[in-house]
């Protein structure tokens, strides 16, 4: 009961901070606010705020919030501030929230990095992403983790998000599709032998027998030996060459999740073939 009624109590505190800083501002209609501020203010829970349909940045930093749940029709919400709380967990607390493109999570108790990226999935929007001083920022390729999972995120914990990392989170966790894509793209041709040889010279009857195949050209007299003359066209050929990487010995997800930080990273090799 103590529990129900300090929730209780500081729910009241809200509402009025809310209505006191309405006046201020000369705001009559709840459709009319935009931005509430109720930070620092030692708030444990805070009053439903659905009736905003219309705010777009809510400052609830400085708290003791523990939980969210005050957030359920702000679909407009566009900068969200929740750092310096008691925050333990987001889950179904943020997802439908798909216009935000800031978003202040950083000094929380957040320990469920899985569980915390989920909530940004569908946010596309999203640009400005702070979760240091958690938790979960200490798990193994933490930042790698959300940079794959959030694509949009330009500024991961103050740092910007850059296109050499955006290119080792897929390789970490899309490793079935960098495999393919590097067979494409490592694929081209390559100097060959040196010919010693006679262009070879098919037959009109197209028929593609070795020993009726006698190579000939320009510089040089037909060759007599049909032994040489396919010699002598296999040497014309161009070489290629692929190269790729092998990912067999690069631990997946799960097992690279639960190594230490301190191990060094896993490096693939590569693999390159030649042939005719």
């Amino acid at each position: 009961m103590a529990v129900v009624a300090t929730s209780t109590s500081t729910e009241m505190r809200s509402e009025k901070l809310i209505k006191e800083q309405m006046e201020n501002e000369g705001i009559r209609k709840d459709i009319d606010v935009t931005q509430l501020y109720l930070a620092d203010s030692d708030l444990q829970s805070v009053t439903n705020l659905s009736r905003f349909k219309m705010l777009k940045n809510l400052y609830l930093n400085g708290n003791k919030l523990r939980r969210i749940n005050c957030l359920k029709f702000n679909y407009r919400l566009a900068e969200l501030y929740l750092e310096n709380n008691q925050l333990v967990d987001i889950s179904g607390a943020l997802k439908h929230l798909t216009s935000l493109h800031t978003l202040m999570l950083q000094r929380n108790q957040l320990t469920k990095l899985e569980e915390t990226v989920q909530e940004f999935k569908a946010m596309q929007s999203l640009k400005v992403l702070n979760l240091f001083s958690n938790p979960l920022a200490q798990e193994h390729e933490y930042r790698m983790y959300v940079i794959h999972f959030v694509p949009s995120i330009e500024l991961l914990d103050r740092s910007e998000v850059l296109k050499d990392e955006q290119d080792r989170a897929n390789q970490l966790y899309q490793q079935e599709r960098e495999v393919l894509k590097q067979s494409i793209a490592f694929g081209r041709r390559c100097e060959g032998p040196p010919i010693r040889g006679a262009t070879p010279v098919v037959e009109d009857n197209h028929i593609y027998d070795p020993k009726k195949l006698v190579a000939n050209n320009f510089h040089s007299p037909p060759l007599q030996n049909p032994d040489d003359a396919v010699t002598a066209r296999a040497n014309n050929r161009s070489v290629m060459q692929y190269s790729v990487f092998d990912w067999s010995k690069v631990p997946k997800l799960e097992e690279r999740r639960q190594k230490e930080p301190t191990d060094p990273a896993p490096v693939p090799q590569v693999i390159t073939v030649r042939f005719k």
